[in-house]
């Protein structure tokens, strides 16, 4: 049964690592197989990724998205993954808002929908 957890986190981790790159470090909880399966990946890599199994940092990562569920809850329907995509960044935006993680000048002094405009606009795919 271990070794199909461990699998199963391997995939789980050559998929994201395909889609989003190679991460220098990586915060999981206390499960054998997230480290093993990062025990497995750094096998063969000149640059290991740290691996950081700490039970309360993870909740931290964990509690962060907590906000979506409800927010997504009565539109489980989505009729396109694109739509669910447009609506998921929208929510992430605003809470990057709110949390001040805005990286732009001037922040402090405009509006919050200002903000969200400002950072959608700077994200858009060409």
């Amino acid at each position: 049964m271990a070794k199909r957890g461990m699998a199963a986190a391997k995939r789980f981790f050559d998929k994201a690592m395909r889609t989003n790159g190679d991460p220098e470090k990586v915060t999981v909880d206390r499960s054998g197989a997230n480290k093993a399966a990062t025990d497995a990946i750094n096998v063969g890599r000149g640059v290991p990724i740290v691996v950081c199994q700490v039970k309360y940092l993870n909740n931290i990562v964990e509690q962060d998205h907590r906000a979506i569920k409800p927010a997504t809850r009565p539109t489980l329907n989505f009729k396109s993954f694109r739509s669910a995509s447009n609506v998921l960044v929208g929510i992430e935006f605003m809470h990057m808002i709110r949390k001040g993680q805005l990286a732009i000048d001037g922040a402090a002094a405009i509006s919050f929908a200002d903000q969200f405009y400002a950072l959608a606009r700077n994200s858009r795919p060409a």
